[in-house]
């Protein structure tokens, strides 16, 4: 089956060492908020989430702008936005992250501040669902980011100071119907920066989840299938960069956008068989 064929339809992804050793917002290390402006690399900076960033960052000044995404005209017209270099790729490209990577580091010998915004959608039944299809979600959403960060880590762990965002989404904390392998990639994505922040731990190196819920881009134009749901309703992507940028410069571990998705969170860990039959009668 080919995906052509298929009501299957994913977004387009905006296209060396060894490493030292919640739900809401969590307090500050001193480490952590002491971060310097140098290298930023955002990821899937092309449009949406990924460009409201770069001119966030931007805006704030002080930042060297290293942008990542598949479609290079907007990826161009968001780095005359921002003063950025621009390194287009996809990421599912097998070496595309090592060689973005060393682009970046190429810049300052390091990056500074990752923001791993890349990602694609698929909905639909689970069962018709091509095999390439989930590839694609899980090597765009989990593996791309995973060896991306994998890449940059060791010098931040080096120089003692850095931080990974990475951009989650509602659907990684409680599942989300018609998208079984996007919410498995993204419950993967949320343990995984769990796990890191364990880690490095007195390394001087942050780890921020940012949890959005609906976001107004072509997110769910391009995976086919409309957003037809009454809540939550869409923010704005500048939202979600606003959140980025405050768990940036207050060193936080974790952030819904909006806040008060942070309840469903909670719910579906202290209570899943209650989170279950809710979910079951209101979809």
């Amino acid at each position: 089956m080919s995906l052509p064929s298929s009501p299957f339809r994913s977004a387009p992804v905006s296209p060396l060492g060894t490493l030292t050793p919640a739900v809401g917002l969590s307090r500050p290390t001193g480490a952590d908020r002491a971060l310097r402006q140098g290298t930023a690399l955002v990821t899937g900076a092309s449009s949406g989430i990924g460009a409201a960033v770069a001119r966030r960052l931007a805006g704030e000044g002080g930042w060297r702008l290293v942008l990542n995404g598949r479609d290079t005209t907007r990826l161009a017209h968001v780095a005359a936005q921002t003063s950025a270099t621009v390194f287009p790729t996809n990421l599912t490209r097998p070496g595309a992250e090592r060689q973005l990577a060393e682009f970046a580091l190429g810049q300052d010998g390091r990056v500074d501040l990752l923001v791993a915004c890349a990602g694609i959608g698929c909905a639909g039944d689970f069962r018709a669902m091509p095999l390439t299809a989930i590839d694609e979600v899980i090597g765009v959403d989990l593996v791309a980011t995973v060896r991306l960060v994998r890449h940059l880590l060791p010098p931040m762990v080096e120089a003692g100071s850095g931080r990974v965002v990475i951009i989650g989404s509602i659907a990684g904390a409680v599942g989300v119907r018609g998208e079984a392998v996007y919410s498995a990639a993204k419950a993967a994505l949320a343990t995984f920066a769990d796990a890191l922040r364990y880690e490095l731990q007195g390394t001087g190196v942050g780890v921020s989840h940012v949890v959005p819920g609906v976001v107004s881009t072509p997110f769910f134009e391009r995976r086919g299938v409309p957003y037809r749901r009454s809540r939550p309703r869409p923010v704005p992507p500048e939202r979600v960069a606003d959140a980025v940028w405050g768990a940036i410069s207050h060193g936080r571990d974790e952030v819904y956008v909006p806040g008060w998705l942070r309840l469903p969170a909670r719910v579906h860990g202290a209570a899943p068989a209650l989170y279950r039959r809710l979910a079951a009668r209101f979809g």
